[in-house]
């Protein structure tokens, strides 16, 4: 098994092979492409065989309910059956390729404050309709091979040990016949998982299951017969996925994963405002300003993270495809500092309680990912200590920044002197995973002269949470800050004032950190770190033609929002990222995104503001009102509504019609550019009830076509789409429904009965 869903990490968390890095599951939604998005399922397939993974641990299709989620960024959208849809390319995308998907985290982990023991309460029909549907949609369309129990209890038990929803609903209900694995440590119960349908608990080699297991069936607590049933699925999944043979995948051939992730970081952009700047004219003068610009986040934190060869920045995608370049830094949206890169040569030496050297390996940079195996075949009771030792080769003079993340002891030795030696503490967050992706930093400062080679030293002895007998973890950094990025703030926003005025036009990057972003914490607030609202506001006065585009994986608000030209949205784009942007902004592709989940003006607007559960209990009291089923009935319209995006061309809604579930559309290409379009279906109920949605995605599809010519699309409305869940079940109330063919919920073309 292999974290997703953006790449496959391998059977190590940083192994010596690197992983292709799509854009972030928040961008796979913003497609609205099921045929991308089974394509790039084919693209992680043929890297889980590369890598020697039988089964990829995604994708996530858990609910955008709060915007303050912490892995927003890794789930789809606020909307079930655009996760459904999405979710269900992406597995038989994956499994066309003879590796089996992992749909989680069943069910109601939509947030990450408390997760291992809140208890979700919500009512059966919020359940049904909102937070299972997805599941049961992937279930039917892309019959997964595996699902995932979340750590969270639903109205009572935990989901490892819920009965009713693993074992009645999920395999009674929907016909699941594949395995059910726990989240990592989210298995406490022997028997009580067992009886409830959990065939695997992870990680090992410590679990509730092993001579826990064999003993409750010794003494009789268990049958061997219901532990036969376990064993029947774990062996149906290897037969599926090839472990018992020579797998025979539907796809064979070669994927062109950076082409892939390069079409897909393009087609999610959302082009949110345009005054008609874009694209850019030829031999336009652009000053390119923001950190994000040249450090790009690519992707959220936690298991979600691949390590590519390379991530193309803004800054290196423009100068490739030519365009006339300056670049000013401006803001940071965090303090943090990077692994250490670029100008080190690194080498990792592990050593035993004696001394001994137990391994040497070669580090592409100053980070130590060792989670669960130990790399060269260690045994975790051997590692003492680990070094990060090398050379460093200043590119440029001024104040240099070494830095230590990590939790424990660390000595930090820079040509022979001690510069740091003492304790640093683990972070106060609750969560395992929260401590170790979002660790402490301490940093020294150095002065140094171009060109001049130093020696370079981290030295962390007895590692905080190596226990041999658990889950093996050794994770921390040597960190590096160039002297540009420790300027004073003040100088750094003049300087980008400077270059904007200069310029034709100025684009702007901004947008959130790993410190905001992250599995095992949710966000505090949606504002996006640092100075780069300032950032945005001055440089938006200083010139006119000011573009800004959003790097981030959830929302943020935009308050200079109608002082701007335009507003891209490109999400976690990938290792491909700044290619991809360069050709939107050129004019060489669209921005074909739209948006997957509603873009607030500020978080008090949302329907949903808190993630966090209060005395243990998460209780859904918005029951069916997320996003924009809540946003329609609030009195505040957000900045940015569900599914809206513009594109470089027009389109005329010219027909639609009805015959039985099936609804046909004809658009045409009223503008002057080749593009595309995403057609939206809503149902409205023609008499308005309270209880219900004012109108609900039904279905969609896109269209291409070039300049004056039109395409026809038929979009399936199934009987399912018209019903509410009731104490008798699945039921259709009374009454008449409008089909809404449209461009966005509320920018409407066409209606029909």
């Amino acid at each position: 098994m292999s974290d997703g869903p953006i790449g496959v990490r391998g059977t190590r968390w940083r192994g010596p092979e690197p992983s292709i890095a799509l854009p972030s599951p928040t961008a796979m939604a913003a497609t609205w492409d099921p045929g991308l998005v089974r394509r790039a399922g084919n693209l992680l397939a043929a890297e889980a065989r590369r890598k020697g993974v039988h089964v990829l641990l995604a994708p996530t299709i858990n609910l955008h309910r709060s915007p303050l989620g912490g892995r927003h960024f890794e789930c789809f959208s606020e909307d079930p059956l655009l996760t459904g849809e999405i979710g269900a390319a992406y597995v038989i995308g994956v499994q066309e390729g003879g590796v089996g998907a992992t749909v989680k985290h069943f069910v109601a982990n939509d947030s990450e404050t408390d997760r291992m023991t809140a208890n979700v309460v919500l009512d059966q029909r919020t359940l049904r309709e909102l937070y299972l549907a997805p599941f049961e949609h992937i279930i039917e369309k892309a019959r997964p091979y595996g699902v995932m129990a979340a750590y969270n209890s639903v109205n009572g038990p935990t989901m490892t040990e819920h009965r009713e929803l693993l074992n009645d609903v999920l395999r009674g209900e929907w016909g699941f016949d594949g395995v059910v694995v726990s989240d990592w440590f989210a298995a406490r119960h022997t028997t009580r998982a067992a009886v409830a349908g959990l065939d695997v608990a992870m990680p090992g080699p410590a679990t509730v299951y092993g001579p826990a297991l064999a003993a409750a069936v010794r003494d009789g607590r268990i049958s061997e017969e219901h532990v036969n049933e376990h064993v029947a699925r774990v062996l149906t999944l290897a037969e599926r996925v090839g472990a018992l043979g020579p797998p025979a995948p539907a796809v064979t051939g070669e994927v062109d994963g950076r082409a892939v992730a390069r079409r897909m970081a393009a087609r999610s952009t959302v082009l949110l405002h345009d005054n008609g700047v874009l694209p850019l004219p030829p031999e336009q003068r652009i000053a390119l300003i923001g950190g994000l610009a040249k450090d790009p986040r690519v992707m959220g934190g936690g298991s979600a993270q691949v390590h590519p060869q390379h991530a193309v920045s803004p800054l290196e995608g423009l100068l490739a495809a030519g365009a006339e370049v300056t670049y000013a830094r401006g803001a940071d949206p965090s303090t943090r500092f990077r692994p250490a890169a670029d100008g080190f040569e690194l080498t990792a030496t592990v050593r035993d309680a004696t001394g001994r050297i137990r391994a040497e390996m070669p580090l592409p940079d100053g980070a130590i990912m060792w989670h669960g195996d130990m790399p060269a075949e260690l045994d975790p009771a051997d590692v003492h200590s680990v070094e990060i030792s090398g050379t460093f080769t200043a590119p440029a003079a001024g104040t240099h920044r070494l830095g230590i993340e990590g939790a424990g002891a660390f000595q930090l030795t820079v040509d022979g002197e001690v510069l740091f030696d003492d304790q640093v503490p683990t972070a106060d967050i609750t969560d395992l995973a929260g401590a170790i992706f979002a660790p402490l930093q301490h940093e020294v400062a150095v002065q140094l002269v171009p060109g001049r080679q130093i020696t370079v030293s981290l030295l962390h002895t007895d590692p905080p949470f190596l226990n041999p007998g658990f889950f093996p973890a050794v994770s921390f950094a040597l960190g590096h800050r160039a002297p540009d990025t420790v300027r004073d703030p003040e100088d750094l926003l003049a300087e980008a004032v400077e270059a904007a005025n200069q310029a034709d036009v100025a684009v702007v990057v901004v947008g959130t950190s790993k410190d905001v972003e992250s599995e095992g914490f949710d966000r505090t607030s949606l504002d996006p770190p640092g100075r780069q609202d300032e950032l945005v506001t001055r440089v938006a006065a200083a010139n006119p033609n000011k573009i800004v585009v959003v790097n981030a994986g959830a929302p943020v608000p935009m308050p200079w929002r109608d002082d701007v030209a335009a507003i891209l949205l490109t999400w976690f784009p990938g290792q491909e990222g700044g290619h991809a942007l360069a050709d939107l902004l050129l004019g060489h592709a669209e921005p074909g995104g739209r948006l997957p989940t509603t873009w607030p003006a500020t978080l008090d607007d949302c329907p949903v503001t808190t993630a966090a559960p209060g005395d243990g209990i998460l209780h859904y009291e918005d029951g069916i009102r997320v996003g924009y089923r809540g946003w329609e009935r609030a009195d505040t319209p957000p900045a940015f509504e569900f599914g809206s995006g513009k594109g470089y061309t027009t389109w005329t809604y010219e027909e639609a019609t009805r015959n039985g579930d099936q609804v046909t559309v004809r658009v045409r290409n009223s503008g002057d550019r080749p593009g595309r379009e995403v057609i939206q279906l809503y149902l409205r109920p023609e008499t308005d009830d309270p209880n219900r949605p004012k109108r609900w995605l039904a279905g969609f599809a896109t269209a291409e076509a070039a300049p004056g010519a039109s395409a026809t699309v038929v979009i399936d409305v199934p009987e399912r789409s018209c019903q509410i869940w009731t104490d008798q079940g699945w039921h259709r109330p009374p009454g008449a429904y409008l089909i809404e063919v449209s461009h966005s919920l509320t920018d409407t073309r066409l209606t029909i009965p």
